[in-house]
C-alpha cells in the first residue's frame, strides 16, 4: 500500500464515492477522501504552518484546528504567543523576534542596522531557548544599489558578531530566501547560491538558509535539483502554489509530493511549513489537503 502514490489513494477513494465525473480535481478527490484517510500521517515530513495566512483565525483557535489535522508546528509567532500554541502541545518551528528583527528590507546587508540587529537578536535567542526552541529567521534586507559582494561580507560581518550567542544557546539563525521578481522587490537574498556562499562565509552550524520553494520557483526554478545540490545549508522550508501563492494542488505549476521526496532523500529531519494563502472559502479545508498532499508515505 505504501508503494502507492496518495494522488492515486485519493483517486481511487473518489471513485468509490461517485465522483468520478470528469474533472476531478485534488480538492474535490480530498473532499471525497477526508474520512476515509483519517487524521493519522505517515511521519516522513513534520508538519509546520504559517499563521500570517490564517490572520482572521484567533490563534487559540487556529491551534485547535492544526492539532485536529496532525500539525505539530505554528511558525512565525513571536515569545508573547509561544504560551497560547504551548498550551495545545504544539512547537514552535522558526519564531521570530521583535522590532527590526522582523524587518524583511532593513537587514544584515546594512552596517546601519547591525548595532540594533545585534541587540535585537541578542535578546531574543535565550528566550528562544528557554522556549525549547531551536532556529529563529533573519533577514539580508534590501539591496539599495548594493553590490552581491558588498552584501555577502556586510551579511557576514553582522552574522559573526551573534554566532557566539547562537551557538551558547544551540539556536540556529535561519536567513529566508525570497523572490526580489515578483513580492519581494530589491531583497538581496534572493538566490540560493548567494545564501550558501554566506553561510560558507560565516562559517557555523548556527547560521543556515530557509529554502522557500514558492519564492525560488519564481526567482530561479529548478527546485528539485537546487535542493539536492544545497540541501547542507538548509534548515527549514516553506511551500506556496505557483503562480499566485495559494492552495499548493493541480491549480498550480508545483507538484509537491515529489519536491517532498526529494526532500526526505537529502536527510532532512526538520519541519515544512505550509505558507500558502488559502483563495477558497474553507481555510481549514484548504490547509488540511495542503499537509495531505505534503505527507508523503
Amino acid at each position: 500500500m505504501k508503494r502507492i502514490e496518495r494522488r492515486s489513494v485519493l483517486k481511487n477513494i473518489a471513485t468509490s464515492a461517485g465522483l468520478m465525473t470528469l474533472p476531478v480535481s485534488l480538492a474535490e478527490a480530498f473532499a471525497a477522501s477526508e474520512k476515509a484517510l483519517g487524521p493519522k500521517l505517515n511521519g516522513k515530513i513534520n508538519h509546520s504552518v504559517c499563521k500570517w495566512c490564517y490572520g482572521k483565525i484567533p490563534l487559540e483557535t487556529f491551534a485547535q484546528d492544526c492539532k485536529k489535522i496532525g500539525i505539530t508546528s505554528i511558525e512565525l509567532l513571536g515569545p508573547a504567543e509561544w504560551p497560547i500554541i504551548k498550551k495545545h502541545g504544539l512547537t514552535c518551528a522558526l519564531p521570530w523576534g521583535e522590532g527590526l528583527t522582523r524587518n524583511i528590507e532593513k537587514g544584515f546587508n546594512d552596517p546601519a542596522n547591525h548595532e540594533e540587529l545585534i541587540k535585537g537578536f541578542e535578546d531574543v535567542i535565550p528566550k528562544v531557548r528557554a522556549a525549547g526552541y531551536d532556529k529563529i529567521i533573519c533577514f539580508s534586507g534590501n539591496r539599495r544599489g548594493m553590490s552581491d559582494t558588498d552584501g555577502l561580507r556586510n551579511c557576514a560581518v553582522g552574522l559573526k558578531k551573534l554566532i557566539p550567542t547562537a551557538e551558547k544557546h544551540n539556536v540556529t539563525l535561519v536567513m529566508e530566501l525570497l523572490n526580489s521578481k515578483v513580492n519581494h522587490r530589491d531583497y538581496q537574498c534572493d538566490r540560493t547560491e548567494w545564501g550558501a556562499a554566506l553561510c560558507d562565509m560565516v562559517g557555523s552550524e548556527k547560521f543556515k538558509l530557509l529554502y522557500d520553494i514558492y519564492h525560488m520557483q519564481i526567482q530561479e526554478g529548478d527546485v528539485i535539483a537546487t535542493i539536492k545540490k544545497y540541501h547542507k545549508y538548509i534548515a527549514h522550508y516553506h511551500t506556496g502554489g505557483v503562480p499566485g501563492r495559494n492552495e499548493i494542488d493541480e491549480t498550480q505549476e508545483l507538484y509537491y509530493p515529489t519536491i517532498m521526496k526529494a526532500i526526505v532523500e537529502t536527510g532532512y529531519k526538520g519541519f515544512v511549513g505550509q505558507e500558502f494563502i488559502p483563495s477558497r472559502k474553507d481555510d481549514i479545508a484548504s490547509l488540511k489537503q495542503g499537509v495531505t498532499i505534503c505527507d508523503i508515505a
